[in-house]
């Protein structure tokens, strides 16, 4: 298992939306990630690395562990690793944030699903 799976320019489209991967290295993974209205990612964790969200433009509601918030443009979150987390854009415009990821492993097989909207676990 490689250490390091994203780079510059890498996107994907997502059944929620998409994501863009901005830069990236050994260190850390930089995603500008887009959330469709009425979308929601999986509620999933990540065993090796943890996040950090800095919302852009939208709303939305963001479930980490226990604790559920609403956040908005200029809002940040940091996710810690192995805690579960989702974000649910529950208004009418996109949710766009940018990620950081940073841990001993950076790829997309680093996502531990745990509920998924559209049959992913």
């Amino acid at each position: 298992m490689d250490n390091f799976d994203y780079h510059a320019g890498e996107a994907d489209t997502r059944p929620w939306g998409n994501w863009h991967v901005l830069g990236s290295d050994n260190a850390f993974v930089v995603k500008r990630i887009e959330i469709a209205a009425g979308q929601r990612v999986s509620l999933q964790y990540h065993e090796h690395r943890s996040e950090h969200w800095v919302v852009v433009a939208g709303q939305g509601l963001v479930t980490i562990g226990g604790d559920e918030f609403r956040v908005s443009a200029r809002h940040s979150v940091f996710v810690p690793r192995q805690i579960p987390h989702r974000v649910f854009n529950d208004g009418k415009e996109p949710l766009i944030f940018i990620e950081v990821q940073i841990g001993d492993h950076l790829a997309e097989d680093d996502i531990v699903r745990l509920e998924d909207d559209y049959r992913r676990c």
